[in-house]
């Protein structure tokens, strides 16, 4: 499927206008040009403005390992030792008012210093808060790059490359376990490594490969099908690993990482399969200030993980972080890595309540803003300083301006004026942003009640040319929450780049995770040759069209 929904300023990414960085080429290090219109964003503009001030944990020390930029530090942050070497991980909150980390790690002075990491050890962690210092418990086995989830059943996953490990409870016992993957006649893109996993509604999951393929499952330890014929990444030059996604309430999230150029990317979704890429960084090195004004100017920050609350918003980022580069990381030495915890700016929960599609041409919007512990909006925003609409619009300090308030029990229902919106039909989510009486930024995003975020997501497999049977048979699946709707498949035969023939034909409802197997009829006074490819096209009502295509190879009758 083709992401298309590529950002304006990312296509000026490709086409040159950039801001021109000095050129700094190392091993593991190529400063990346930047889009020039970045440095119009406003302070929320971007996902790297989210990370905050970290409390200060245990004591400030310089008795540890690590160069200069990273010491003195907190070394009760996260997870750190001398004897190990710690990578990756993510948090969960246990029902014991426990979190939960499961990271992995390998012996320091191993006489392959960081690169000892293929042998690495999946350990589970314990911390009485989010922050740490997180103190292992037990090892589970073998792996790297964990990411830990529960299923729909209450089940424990903790995946790792090339497998996975299951329980019924936080505190194991672990069982080994593979998955199973139908990349359904589509290239795997860059094989599937580093995946990272997102729940659904329903139970079901969906997942994103290191190289930026979207997989679902129907409840996360079932057999995993590629959807994406390409990767959803931005089309940018980079190179691309430590995908994460998330979903919250109202979006799906998802951050890929640039290990060369050292900066991520953040993107957002409606239903995990069509990407709109957000401008500015998502993180660079830079971002580890402690509350008390020290900071550890960490070399790079990879594997992002997510720590989601109970309405699947972002509140900590952890990372791992290395303080020099990996092939200088040797045994017995001053360097090493470890797992971090960085908070985040939460968003404000906002309910748009105007039921009618906004358009250029609406006069006001009624946004109501909600109260929760450590947030009045009657008391805490600054109301002048508000803006909301489309993140293309908000993000550059424009939108739709204040134009009246009104207290609704303990929220705060906002009237703004239609006028600089700029919602669009790409468009699925509102979003404000602002500061609060303090002079802090402040920001959070709506549904649009006129976007269907719950549909059937339709997806071809590779026709067959069946010639003596007079028919081109395809096999059409829905990967959605929901049944499919009225929807036409179009098979469409290209010899030597022109088009054979096409062949049209209506499908009937197909319920999740199911399919159907379609024949069309062939045309017979068609004859073929070598050189064959396809292109298969399902269009249903309002929802966006997917496009398969490929080569072909047809039997001879």
């Amino acid at each position: 499927m083709k992401q298309k929904n590529f950002n304006k300023l990312f296509v000026l990414f490709l086409l040159g206008t950039v801001v021109l960085i000095p050129a700094k080429s190392w091993a593991q290090i190529e400063e990346r040009a930047k889009p020039a219109e970045w440095i119009d964003l406003v302070p929320g503009g971007k996902f790297i403005d989210l990370f905050q001030p970290i409390p200060s944990v245990g004591k400030l020390t310089s008795d540890t390992w690590g160069t200069a930029t990273v010491k003195p530090r907190y070394v009760d942050n996260g997870i750190e030792d001398k004897e190990w070497s710690y990578w990756g991980g993510n948090i969960l909150e246990g029902e014991d008012g426990q979190f939960h980390l499961f990271v992995c790690r390998w012996r320091e002075d191993s006489p392959k210093g960081h690169h000892e990491w293929p042998n690495s050890i999946v350990v589970h962690a314990v911390s009485n808060n989010s922050m740490g210092p997180f103190k292992v418990l037990d090892e589970l086995g073998k792996g790297h790059n964990p990411e830990v989830y529960k299923t729909a059943d209450g089940r424990f996953v903790v995946y790792v490359i090339d497998g996975y490990y299951l329980s019924n409870s936080l505190n194991g016992p672990w069982e080994y376990g593979k998955f199973e993957f139908d990349p359904r006649d589509r290239p795997i893109i860059e094989g599937l490594s580093n995946l990272t996993f997102a729940r659904r509604e329903d139970g079901s999951y969906l997942m994103v490969c290191r190289g930026g393929g979207v997989w679902f499952s129907q409840d996360g330890l079932g057999q995993f099908n590629q959807v994406s014929n390409e990767r959803v990444y931005p089309p940018v030059d980079g190179r691309f690993e430590d995908p994460v996604i998330w979903k919250d309430n109202v979006q799906y999230h998802l951050i890929v990482n640039d290990w060369l150029g050292r900066i991520a990317f953040y993107q957002r979704s409606k239903d995990g399969v069509h990407w709109k890429v957000d401008p500015g960084e998502a993180y660079m090195p830079g971002i580890t200030i402690n509350e008390d004004g020290t900071n550890e100017d960490w070399f790079k920050y990879e594997r992002i993980k997510i720590f989601q609350d109970d309405l699947g918003r972002a509140v900590q980022a952890n990372f791992a972080v290395i303080d020099t580069l990996k092939n200088e990381d040797k045994p017995n030495d001053s360097h090493s890595s470890k797992n971090i915890g960085i908070p985040l700016k939460v968003g404000m929960q906002l309910d748009l309540l105007n039921k009618k599609q906004v358009t250029a041409n609406t006069k006001t919007m009624k946004v109501l803003v909600k109260a929760e512990p450590g947030f009045d909006p009657q008391n805490d925003l600054d109301l002048s300083s508000l803006r909301y609409g489309s993140s293309e619009e908000v993000n550059f300090g424009r939108g739709a301006k204040v134009l009246s308030s009104k207290v609704k029990g303990n929220d705060l229902e906002i009237t703004f004026e239609g006028k600089g919106n700029g919602f669009k039909e790409d468009n699925f989510a509102g979003k404000m942003l602002g500061k609060d009486q303090n002079g802090e930024m402040v920001f959070g995003y709506s549904r649009l009640p006129w976007v269907n975020y719950n549909q059937a997501i339709l997806s071809a497999r590779k026709p067959e040319v069946l010639k003596e049977q007079g028919i081109v048979r395809v096999k059409v699946e829905n990967f959605g929450q929901m049944h499919s709707k009225k929807a036409v498949v179009s098979v469409e035969i290209f010899e030597d780049g022109k088009s054979a023939f096409v062949s049209t034909k209506k499908i009937k409802v197909i319920e999740p995770f199911e399919g159907v197997t379609v024949d069309l009829p062939y045309d017979e006074t068609s004859t073929l040759g070598t050189n064959i490819s396809f292109k298969v096209s399902i269009q249903s009502s309002k929802e966006e069209s997917e496009v398969f295509e490929g080569s072909l190879s047809v039997p001879n009758s």
